[in-house]
C-alpha cells in the first residue's frame, strides 16, 4: 500500500480559493452597503499590480511592478463592489486616486483587529522567487477625520509564506 495522495482531478485548490475570495467580497461589501467599517475593523489588502484586471494610476504601477499593499481603514470613498472586484477611492501623497482591482488579484487580506487573514495563491504565473511586498505609501490618518469620518494610513505588511 502507498502513502502517495493520488492527483485529483477535481480542481479542489482552485474551488477553495475561489470560495474564500468571496469571503473578501462579502466582507467589502458589508462596509459599503453599511458606509462604513464597524468598531476598529480595517485591512490590510495586498494585491499583484501587474494582474489582469487591475486598474491604478501608473505612478503607482511603476512604482510597485509586482505587488502592492493598501489599507482601508477610515479615509477611503466610493467603495464599489461587485461580484469579481472592487474599486475604491484612496489618497497617496495627498493625491486621490481610484483603485480597481479584482478579487483575483488580492494575494492578502488582513483584519488586524480580530488577527483574521486570509491568505491566496497568486492567479498569475509566479517566478519561484517571490518578490517582497512593497509599503503603498498611503497617506496618513488626517488630524480632523474627513465628513465621512475616514482615513488612510501606510502600511508595511510583508506576506508570510
Amino acid at each position: 500500500m502507498t502513502e502517495e495522495t493520488p492527483d485529483s482531478l477535481i480542481p479542489y485548490d482552485e474551488i477553495v480559493q475561489e470560495a474564500l475570495r468571496a469571503v473578501v467580497g462579502r466582507v467589502l461589501g458589508e462596509v459599503e452597503k453599511n458606509g462604513g467599517l464597524p468598531g476598529g475593523h480595517h485591512f490590510y489588502i495586498t494585491f499583484k499590480t501587474g494582474a489582469a484586471g487591475v486598474d491604478i494610476p501608473k505612478h503607482l504601477s511603476e512604482r510597485f511592478p509586482d505587488e502592492m499593499t493598501i489599507v482601508i481603514q477610515n479615509r477611503f470613498w466610493d467603495l464599489k463592489v461587485q461580484e469579481d472586484r472592487f474599486e475604491v477611492g484612496l489618497s497617496f501623497n495627498q493625491m486621490p486616486a481610484k483603485l480597481h482591482i479584482p478579487f483575483s488579484a488580492i494575494t492578502v487580506f488582513f483584519d488586524p483587529e480580530v488577527k483574521f487573514q486570509l491568505q491566496f495563491q497568486a492567479s498569475e504565473d509566479e517566478d519561484d522567487e517571490a518578490e517582497e511586498t512593497h509599503d503603498a505609501e498611503n497617506d496618513r490618518p488626517a488630524a480632523e477625520p474627513v465628513e465621512d469620518g475616514s482615513n488612510v494610513v501606510s502600511v508595511d505588511f510583508s506576506r508570510k509564506k
